[in-house]
């Protein structure tokens, strides 16, 4: 079955894990059912990362950057954050199998099963997204932020990310903090050109029909151009049925 996570608390006799019945407590009463397992796809600069925020604050679950996997099992020392490391220090992309395996086993975590996870942008490729399925790595939902091309470059363009707090801005969209201490940490990607950006988006849109194919039965796609609250109320309905 299920398992049962609560919050606030409870009309009524209060459960624990065991079944066993504990003292009365407050008015309300939220039964929420183990948390969701979730992917979210998008091109680069599509709003993935505004809109995993929102999910993360909504439903609790873990966001999963395979960025932030992988520099994990380098910091460790483990068998795979080694093999990776070999990879990196070599200037070569870390191979599938590997990244495959970092993930599976950050999902395998107990945050994870406790709270339920958010993919973020990750499978990018159809190779990756059948390595999942042979690995037994099942989402839920399958968020996919489709922005025209031109708009991404914008997007892009002017983007700046703060190293300190991992925080993403735009220079005319989500302008920075006046801050003259923030302003002056905030960092260009070198990869945020709109040459470098559009080789991205070509990349991008040649694997992402792949992998929607592997997900077609839990996926739903929204515009990501508009308002970033009522995008999120909406990718909330839809995570909730």
């Amino acid at each position: 079955p299920p398992a049962l996570r609560t919050s606030g608390g409870y009309h009524g006799l209060q459960l624990r894990g065991n079944g066993v019945p504990v003292a009365r407590a407050s008015q309300r009463t939220t039964v929420m059912m183990a948390g969701p397992k979730i992917i979210i796809s998008g091109a680069p600069a599509s709003g993935k990362g505004t809109q995993c925020e929102f999910i993360v604050d909504k439903f609790g679950v873990v966001h999963i950057s395979t960025g932030d996997a992988l520099r994990e099992q380098v910091k460790k020392g483990t068998e795979l954050g080694k093999l990776a490391q070999g990879f990196m220090e070599k200037g070569a992309l870390v191979p599938d199998e590997v990244m495959i395996g970092i993930v599976r086993d950050r999902l395998a975590a107990d945050d994870c099963k406790d709270k339920g996870w958010l993919l973020d942008g990750f499978p990018r490729t159809g190779v990756q997204a059948e390595a999942m399925a042979k690995e037994g790595i099942e989402a839920d939902k399958f968020i996919l932020l489709n922005v025209p091309d031109d708009v991404l470059i914008e997007r892009c363009v002017g983007r700046r990310s703060d190293p300190e707090t991992g925080k993403i801005y735009h220079l005319k969209f989500n302008p920075p903090p006046e801050d003259p201490e923030v302003q002056a940490r905030l960092v260009h990607r070198a990869d945020d050109t709109e040459e470098a950006m559009g080789s991205r988006i070509k990349m991008y849109n040649a694997n992402v029909d792949a992998v929607k194919g592997y997900y077609k039965d839990i996926t739903k796609e929204f515009d990501g151009v508009g308002d970033k609250n009522e995008l999120a109320e909406k990718i909330a309905d839809f995570v909730s049925k």
